[in-house]
């Protein structure tokens, strides 16, 4: 029998959005910050020659018309700004929290509530800044290497590492922002609107090629039905979860005996989220990347490289799924799904899996079945991953439709949803109660009675 909260869920209704005046607050608040960054990836960086920089865009899509593109809403194409993304505070995170799973005192400070949380945040930012100012070091220089620069120098060099790293910095405060004070994640919102404002053009140059004739119809019809079909997939892949039956023994508090209850603890198929695609993508991107700065000037092993691991290429596919499957596992097991930490939890709250002693034999159990629902779940994002790569390749699509962005956007969505949903929840609950408080009011005043003279 469903709770009474699962009713209201059920019974949940958009209209009340135009009720819920803090809720349309905040995501006035988020809409007015992603306004901000979009328009942010327009303004450039100073110093650069706009049509030299147009001229080598056009011929460097390979390394970067993919997901690095991707990931900087079309801002590392015009050299904004905003030209590094929020992707160096990406990768600050995800490898603090790697090392927060590896270095004991980093753990140790992540169990100190809100102080280490606080902690962790800042070391986040400084590497952040670290991160920052060497990939804007790097792509200042090869701007300069490059002649797409008006004058050349220190001068130079300094004012694009300065512009970047402070765009980057102002990402990161303006994501902070909009999870603080507006709706969903604000950095996971960041790379949403930069992945969504490319698809009207990429669109319109797929369709334009189909006119021309250069695509034909039923190639179109089928991309358009594979992106419909692999968004379902997604969907349905990541509401996907394994329950484990949870039992809680009965107990006695004073003088009252407690019935024992249980619950379900939920195992998603695909712990790890998008994290496995992105570490994936940006590590097998890095040769690709390197060879369209250096130019002309590629050694013999680069020239391997890429001979090899180009993009579409078999060894390419092979190890991009390779490193997605060992990503999805590693991040499980250090940061996403703890099994020690998950049984050690279940002991001190009393509960314990039927059939199953707490404790190392719990964890051991935990560890049995992560390990084999990531199999699913590993293969699942290497698939979705993987199908665009090779459709692609295969039948040149001119536009980027990668795995890795139709999980962001996916996920992205949702997670947003889910939020809008439970504020909506929050407003319906708080009428509920002033609606009773109102009610009994109105009650205990009809049964006042005259007093007695």
């Amino acid at each position: 029998m469903a709770s009474a909260a699962e009713q209201m869920a059920a019974n949940l209704s958009w209209s009340a959005l135009s009720k819920a005046t803090e809720l349309r607050q905040r995501i006035m608040f988020t809409i007015g910050l992603l306004i901000i960054y979009r328009l942010g990836t327009y303004i450039p960086v100073p110093g650069i020659d706009a049509d030299a920089l147009r001229n080598f865009m056009s011929g460097a899509a390979a390394g970067l018309g993919g997901i690095l593109s991707m990931f900087t809403g079309g801002a590392l194409g015009r050299m904004g700004i905003f030209a590094l993304g929020i992707m160096p505070y990406i990768s600050a995170s995800i490898i603090i929290q790697l090392l927060t799973a590896l270095v004991p005192s980093l753990e140790q400070m992540k169990k100190e509530g809100e102080q280490g949380r606080k902690k962790i945040n800042q070391i986040t930012r400084y590497a952040t800044v670290a991160l920052a100012l060497f990939q804007a070091y790097g792509l200042a220089k090869s701007l300069e290497a490059g002649g797409l620069a008006h004058e050349t120098g220190m001068f130079f060099i300094a004012s694009v590492v300065i512009t970047l790293v402070g765009g980057t910095m102002f990402l990161m405060w303006l994501g902070e922002q909009i999870t603080a004070r507006g709706i969903g994640n604000g950095v996971s919102l960041i790379i949403f609107v930069g992945i969504v404002a490319e698809i009207p053009a990429a669109l319109a140059q797929f369709f334009a090629q189909g006119r021309a004739g250069a695509i034909s119809t039923p190639v179109i019809l089928g991309v358009i039905v594979m992106v419909v079909a692999v968004i379902a997939f997604v969907v349905f892949m990541e509401r996907a979860l394994r329950k484990i039956h949870i039992q809680y023994p009965r107990r006695q508090v004073g003088m009252k005996v407690y019935d024992g209850g249980s619950s379900h603890l939920p195992i998603k198929v695909n712990p790890a989220g998008v994290i496995p695609a992105i570490f994936a993508s940006s590590l097998l991107l890095l040769p690709t990347t390197v060879a369209t700065f250096s130019g002309a000037q590629t050694g013999p092993v680069m020239s391997v490289l890429l001979a090899y691991f180009g993009p579409g290429q078999p060894l390419y596919l092979l190890f991009f799924a390779a490193m997605i499957v060992f990503f999805a596992y590693f991040y499980t097991a250090n940061v996403s799904f703890k099994s020690d930490d998950v049984a050690e939890n279940l002991k001190n709250q009393g509960g314990f899996i039927p059939g199953i002693r707490p404790g190392k034999k719990t964890e051991d159990y935990l560890d049995y079945v992560v390990t084999r629902v990531l199999v699913i779940g590993s293969g699942y994002l290497a698939l979705v991953c993987l199908l665009p790569e090779v459709l692609r390749h295969q039948f040149a699509i001119p536009f980027y439709f990668g795995g890795t962005s139709v999980l962001i956007v996916v996920s992205v969505t949702m997670d947003t949803i889910n939020q809008v949903q439970s504020h909506l929840l929050a407003h319906q609950y708080e009428g509920l109660i002033e609606r009773s408080q109102l009610r009994g009011r109105k009650k205990t005043g009809a049964k006042k009675t005259p007093s007695r003279r």
